[in-house]
């Protein structure tokens, strides 16, 4: 299961351990395409990595603050700082040979 993320609990969330952070928003249709793999890699994933949606139009401070361009963006975290990003709609092995590498 994904955590929603918004500007005020985001530092929180992304504190410790590795996290991995999908920048969307509801109009994206890239976005509705990768979803359904966010859910899938959360709960492959549960009890190793965190993994958080955020939405862009309604938490503009922090996707500005990791320079979010285009979306769906998504940000690997460990222990709080960003080391590993993929841009666009990506094949779920894409995603998870991301997360394997950190996890």
């Amino acid at each position: 299961m994904t955590v929603k993320l918004t500007d005020s609990n985001f530092s929180e969330e992304i504190k410790s351990g590795v996290t991995l952070v999908d920048f969307w928003a509801p109009w994206c249709g890239p976005c509705r395409m990768v979803g359904p793999i966010i859910e899938e890699v959360a709960d492959e994933y549960a009890g190793k990595v965190k993994v958080g949606k955020l939405n862009v139009d309604e938490n503009q401070a922090t996707a500005g603050e990791f320079g979010i361009m285009s979306i769906p963006t998504m940000l690997v975290f460990k222990d709080g700082e960003p080391v590993d990003k993929i841009i666009g709609a990506v094949p779920k092995q894409q995603i998870v040979a991301k997360l394997d590498q950190y996890a």
